[in-house]
C-alpha cells in the first residue's frame, strides 16, 4: 500500500471513531454497550451507574444500546433511573433488581424511564366543551396528547372500604395543529370550564425496547399502600416493547404492592408484544373505612394512555392461583387492547373508553371494567371466580355503551360460592354519589358463547345473565340507575342443557327485552 492510500485509511479509521465528551472513543454509528461505562455484568457489582451513564451517552448521540447476552446486570438501591430515548437491545441479558433494601425516597424510581423528545406544553384558552365536540377551539404544535381537567367537578367518589372523595374530572383526547379531535378519541364528559390542559406533542418515530429477562427481589416491607414503581416506565408515545420478561422472588407473607413493574403513563400508541409478566402476593391491610382490605398489587399498570396493545403475552404465575392479585389495572385509558394473552384479569378502575379483548384467556379475577363506549370480547375464554364481567360496584357499576361477547366461553370457577356465577354482575344501591350519573350498558349482544356449568347442579346451577344488583329494587320504575333497553342472544348453550335465564331480581330486570335467536 502506498503512503497516499495508507493515510486516507487511517483518516476513515479517525473519523469512524470520535471521542466523546464522555470519553468513550466508538462510532457513531454503533450501539453502546454497558460494559463501555464499566458495568461488571456478574450479578453482584451494582451496576446502575454505568447503565444510567450509558443511555444518557446514547442518547445524546442517538444510537441505540445493546446489553451483552450472557451478563448478569445487578440493580440495587441507589436512586436515578436509565432515561431511554433511542432503541434498546436487551437481548438474553439478566437483570436483578433487588428491591429489599431501598430507602423510602427511592422507592417510586424506575430502574427504566421511556420518555418523550419534547416535554409537555400548557394549553390556554380552551372554553367551555361539551360531549361530543369535534373540536378544542384552539391551535396546537401539531398533532398532540392532550390531558383536560375540570378541577371544580370531582368523578369517580369511591364507594365502599376503599373509599375516597373521588378525582377531577379529566380525560385524554388526540387532536391535530388545528384543536380537531381524532374521533377515535371523543369527548366523553361536559366542561363548563377548563381549568387546566396540557399538551404532549406526538413523538415521530418508533422507539423499540426488546428482549432482557428482568427478576424482581420483592420488598420486604410493612403491607401499607406504600406502592413500589421499580421497572419500567413509558411516557413516551410511539414505543414497542418486544420479548421482555419479569419475575419475582423473594415474596414473603408481607410487603409492600407494586405499581406496575411496567407502567405506561400520558402516552398514546404503545404496543407489548411477545411479553411475559409475574402477578404478586395479595396482601392485606386496612382500608380508608378503617376494615381491612385485599391491598392490590400489579405487574402492569396502565393511566392516562390512548392506545395501547398487549399482543400474545402472559403470566408467570397461574391465572387461577387466588393467591396472586391480577395482573393487569388501568385508569382514565382509552382504545385498550388485549390480543392473544393469558392474563389473570382486565381491569380498568377510573374509566376506560373502549377495550377489545380478544383470542385470550383470562383467570380467576375475569374482566373488571367501569367506562364507556364499548367493550368487546370475542373468542376469549373466562375463567373467573366471581363472573364474566363485573361492572365494578366501587365505581357505580356503570358502563355507558354497549357491551358485545362473540364467540367465547365462559368457565367459571367452582369453590367460591354456592350459586352458579352470572355472566354480568356489579352493584348499584341508588344511595351514593358516585360523581356521575350510572348506568348499565343499552345494549347487551352475546352472539356465541359456551357456558360450562357443569360443576354446579339442582337450582343452585341455574345460569343468570344478571346477578341482582339491588334487590331492593321493587320495580316501580323509579330507578336512578337504567338497566339495559335490550339483550341480544344468539348461539348460547349452556354445558347442562339448562336455559339462561334473566336474573333472580326480576323485579329490576324484568322489563329487559330479550332477543333469541339461533
Amino acid at each position: 500500500m502506498d503512503t497516499k492510500s495508507l493515510m486516507i485509511g487511517v483518516a476513515a479509521a479517525l473519523v469512524a471513531q470520535v471521542a466523546f465528551p464522555d470519553g468513550i472513543r466508538c462510532s457513531a454509528s454503533r450501539a453502546i454497550t454497558y460494559e463501555e461505562f464499566g458495568a461488571a455484568g456478574d450479578g453482584t457489582t451494582d451496576d446502575r451507574e454505568a447503565i444510567v451513564a450509558a443511555h444518557k451517552a446514547a442518547n445524546a448521540r442517538g444510537v441505540p444500546v445493546r446489553a451483552k447476552d450472557d451478563a448478569t446486570y445487578y440493580i440495587g438501591c441507589a436512586g436515578k433511573s436509565a432515561i431511554i430515548k433511542t432503541d434498546v437491545d436487551f437481548g438474553t441479558a439478566k437483570f436483578i433488581l433487588d428491591d429489599t433494601k431501598v430507602p423510602r425516597k427511592y422507592i417510586t424510581v424506575p430502574a427504566f424511564s421511556i420518555i418523550p423528545d419534547a416535554s409537555p406544553i400548557p394549553v390556554n384558552g380552551i372554553g367551555p366543551l361539551v360531549k361530543g365536540q369535534k373540536d378544542l377551539g384552539v391551535k396546537l404544535p401539531g398533532r398532540c396528547l392532550v390531558r383536560l381537567e375540570n378541577s371544580g367537578v370531582m368523578r369517580f367518589v369511591r364507594y365502599g372500604r376503599n373509599r375516597t372523595d373521588g378525582a377531577p374530572q379529566q380525560e385524554m383526547v388526540i387532536a391535530d395543529g388545528d384543536g380537531q379531535i381524532d374521533p377515535s378519541t371523543p369527548l366523553v364528559w361536559d366542561y363548563e370550564k377548563v381549568t387546566s390542559a396540557k399538551a404532549w406533542p406526538l413523538d415521530g418515530r418508533t422507539i423499540t425496547v426488546k428482549g432482557g429477562v428482568f427478576t424482581t427481589i420483592a420488598n420486604q416491607a410493612e403491607s401499607r399502600y406504600t406502592y413500589y414503581i421499580r421497572g419500567f416506565c413509558v411516557r413516551r408515545s410511539n414505543v414497542r416493547i418486544e420479548g421482555m420478561s419479569n419475575y419475582v422472588t423473594g415474596e414473603l407473607d408481607h410487603g409492600a404492592p407494586y405499581s406496575g413493574f411496567l407502567r405506561i403513563l400520558d402516552c398514546a400508541n404503545v404496543t407489548v408484544t411477545g411479553c411475559v409478566f409475574a402477578a404478586h402476593r395479595t396482601y392485606e391491610t386496612i382500608g380508608r373505612a378503617g376494615q381491612p382490605v385485599s391491598m392490590g398489587s400489579y405487574g402492569i399498570a396502565v393511566g392516562s394512555a390512548v392506545n395501547v396493545s398487549f399482543i400474545g403475552c402472559r403470566q408467570t404465575t397461574d391465572i387461577l392461583d387466588n393467591r396472586y392479585w391480577g395482573l393487569f389495572g388501568s385508569n382514565y385509558c382509552r382504545n385498550l387492547l388485549f390480543d392473544n394473552c393469558e392474563f389473570s384479569r382486565f381491569d380498568a378502575h377510573m374509566g376506560v373508553a373502549n377495550a377489545t379483548i380478544r383470542n385470550s384467556t383470562l383467570g380467576h379475577m375475569g374482566v373488571k371494567a367501569i367506562g364507556f363506549g364499548t367493550l368487546l370480547i370475542e373468542n376469549t375464554t373466562v375463567r373467573s371466580s366471581g363472573a364474566m364481567v363485573e361492572l365494578r360496584s366501587d365505581y357505580g357499576s356503570s358502563w355507558d355503551g354497549e357491551i358485545v361477547i362473540r364467540n367465547c366461553k365462559y368457565a367459571p370457577i367452582p369453590g367460591r360460592g354456592t350459586r352458579m356465577s352470572p355472566l354480568i354482575t356489579g352493584l348499584n344501591l341508588g344511595t351514593h354519589d358516585y360523581g356521575y350519573d350510572c348506568t348499565m350498558p343499552r345494549r347487551i349482544v352475546i352472539d356465541g358463547l359456551e357456558i360450562d356449568d357443569s360443576a354446579w347442579t339442582g337450582a343452585r346451577g341455574e345460569t343468570y345473565i344478571f346477578a341482582p344488583f339491588d334487590r331492593r329494587c321493587k320495580g316501580d320504575g323509579v330507578r336512578p340507575y337504567p338497566v339495559p333497553e335490550e339483550v341480544t342472544l344468539r348461539n348460547v348453550h349452556t354445558a347442562s342443557g339448562r336455559p339462561l335465564k334473566t336474573s333472580r331480581n326480576m323485579s329490576m330486570f324484568g322489563k329487559v327485552k330479550i332477543v333469541q335467536s339461533e
